[in-house]
């Protein structure tokens, strides 16, 4: 299944997409796409829902879930990337967490005042389905509920100049866009093989696959639950491949104006126009 919410008019409706790419109602089977809904029983009871039978719908998409408590994100988890950055290749995954509100797909990214060096970062996002703690790695892919697309924007200065943690860098309004769809794990058979790419004003920035991951899927929400019980809703970012702008030489970062477009296959496509603070 491809679940999403829609914006329309005053309100946003839970959503499905059907077999030929059309958006489907789901207001009268469920209030919202909650953390609730993508549990193992919620999405066993959508499963049962004739889509056919529901109303089309169109709208601009809002974040894929109505809560999204708390975004885990893995750093510097494509070797080339970490070589880009001129960071040694990790021993274990760098964690660090995103506080920011998430936004749509769609929705434009704010550059923050005194920003100077706000960048891109195309993401596998893995959506948390049910309560995990100390899962095997063999075992971890059953606690996923799907994947989405992540761009994790990322202010750089405020990440590597101003000292201390890189939270400040990546929590930023406006930094967390997410969608435009959860797509549920069964129609996504290996997440290691998934095609990803961002595009800047039409310009192709970074071209990767998810197979280069450092850390695979499995392993990272293994390594992350025996931290943390990982809870539904809970999203993880996986880790950007090489092309982003702080690596570029010299380097480039999102000005006013710019438009990025992004996504990973089977999982849809984002498109962000930038705006400065205040506009």
């Amino acid at each position: 299944m491809k679940l999403c919410r829609l914006r329309v008019q005053d309100r946003i409706h839970p959503s499905i997409i059907d077999e030929t790419g059309t958006a489907r109602d789901l207001s009268g089977v469920v209030a919202d796409i909650t953390p609730e809904t993508i549990t193992r029983s919620g999405l066993d009871a959508l499963r049962g829902v004739d889509v056919k039978d529901l109303p089309e719908i169109t709208g601009a998409y809002a974040p894929i879930l109505s809560d999204v408590r708390r975004m885990f994100c893995i750093g510097l988890n494509y070797s080339d990337h970490a070589a880009e950055a001129g960071m040694p290749i990790p021993e274990h995954p760098i964690l660090f967490m995103k506080v920011c509100p998430v936004t749509g797909a769609n929705d434009p990214i704010i550059l923050p005042k005194e920003s100077q060096k706000t960048d891109w970062e195309v993401e596998l996002g893995v959506v948390i389905g049910c309560e995990t703690q100390h899962v095997s790695e063999s075992d971890a892919l059953e606690s996923v509920a799907g994947y989405c697309v992540v761009n994790d924007v990322s202010e750089r200065a405020f990440q590597n100049e101003w000292g201390g943690q890189w939270v400040k860098g990546k929590s930023c309004d406006s930094f967390g866009p997410i969608g435009p769809w959860l797509v549920t794990r069964d129609e996504v058979p290996d997440p290691q093989a998934l095609d990803m790419y961002l595009d800047v004003n039409g310009t192709r920035c970074q071209a990767g696959n998810t197979g280069t991951m450092i850390f695979p899927v499995a392993k990272i929400v293994s390594f992350l639950s025996g931290f943390v019980t990982l809870r539904p809703g809970d999203i993880i970012t996986t880790g950007t491949p090489p092309g982003v702008g702080m690596g570029m030489k010299p380097p480039k970062y999102l000005q006013p104006g710019d438009v990025v477009t992004l996504g990973v296959e089977g999982l849809g496509d984002q498109r962000q126009e930038v705006r400065s603070f205040g506009s």
